[in-house]
């Protein structure tokens, strides 16, 4: 077991049921977890991004991140037939090629999910949808979850919701995490079919400290996250290799004091096919393979797409293509 899965309150047996039993066992578990050495971790990041992937192992790599890839348009002027659009590039992400794979997902606002519901029917990619007031979370409990329940009514898969960064840097833990779990309960549905799952956005830049990353990882996990994701990709500072492997390794120790297995999503700022392998590989040597599928890692980065594929393209005919190989979304 974990350094930190040792030290974890209540831990014996698995069981951390009494971490949230009240505000001030919920701030003593989060602040008794071991501190991030800064310079530890920044290293180890470097060190496995400085891996090489080739040849085969790296068409392999190419087409597990396509199918890792979240697609994304959340903009205020997206329009049904840009929504449209995207999922037919998310169906088929390289129309020369039928054996490129689909995306994991496209990812649009609750009131695109209908659409976006219709155009991907039937092919098992996924709909998820940013709610909670996305992208600041600034609205209250009823708004928020009134706009999760809008988006899984519409069909959503996945809920993508954010925390209110404002109570977690003023240490107000249990809010959070009443809000989460509350946001958690909202992606139930009551006819039969599969629960939304639900991940939580850090936006691990305005977390000022790796500590508070680690908090923010351990506190979504116990209040139900099924993803935890860096960030909204609408601020300065997104996904980064130390923080995304920060986050991979308090996955790994939640697995090791519960044995529930949660998901990884870095978004915001990976744009080439050597930054998706420096993340495959970073998942790779601290999770292993359970984790390396779409069911447990995605990629918030839909300009990251365009540049996989010219890879692929130049892997399989030996040359890069032109500039109108791919589509612009």
């Amino acid at each position: 077991m974990s350094t930190v899965a040792a030290n974890a309150p209540g831990a014996v047996g698995g069981g951390l049921a009494d971490v949230a039993a009240s505000e001030a066992s919920l701030r003593r578990f989060l602040h008794g977890l071991p501190g991030v050495d800064a310079v530890g971790l920044e290293a180890r990041a470097s060190s496995l991004g400085t891996r090489s992937i080739k040849t085969s192992a790296k068409a392999y790599a190419i087409d597990l991140a396509i199918s890792m890839i979240d697609l994304t348009t959340l903009e205020g002027a997206d329009t049904a037939g840009k929504v449209r659009s995207l999922c037919t590039k998310a169906r088929h992400p390289d129309p020369s090629d039928p054996g490129c794979p689909p995306v994991a997902a496209v990812c649009v606002y609750p009131d695109m999910v209908a659409t976006a519901r219709a155009a991907v029917e039937g092919t098992g990619i996924h709909v998820a949808s940013v709610a909670t007031a996305f992208p600041s979370g600034r609205a209250g409990l009823p708004v928020k979850l009134a706009d999760t329940a809008e988006a899984v009514a519409a069909g959503a898969d996945e809920i993508d919701m954010v925390i209110d960064r404002g109570a977690f840097l003023s240490g107000r833990y249990l809010q959070v995490f009443e809000e989460i779990a509350a946001v958690r309960a909202a992606c139930r549905r009551t006819d039969g079919r599969p629960d939304a799952h639900l991940k939580v956005i850090f936006e691990t830049g305005e977390l000022q400290t790796y500590d508070n990353v680690r908090r923010a990882s351990w506190l979504a996990m116990l209040a139900g996250a099924d993803f935890i994701k860096t960030s909204t990709g609408k601020v300065a500072v997104n996904a980064t290799p130390p923080v995304t492997l920060l986050m991979l390794e308090a996955v790994r120790d939640f697995h090791a004091a519960t044995g529930t297995q949660v998901g990884v999503k870095p978004a915001g700022g990976i744009r080439t096919t050597k930054d998706a392998m420096k993340y495959l590989v970073m998942v790779n040597e601290t999770l292993g393979d359970s984790w390396l599928s779409a069911d447990w890692f995605r990629f918030g980065a839909s300009s990251l797409l365009n540049d996989l594929l010219m890879q692929r393209q130049k892997l399989t005919t030996g040359r890069y293509s032109g500039p109108d190989y791919v589509t612009v979304d």
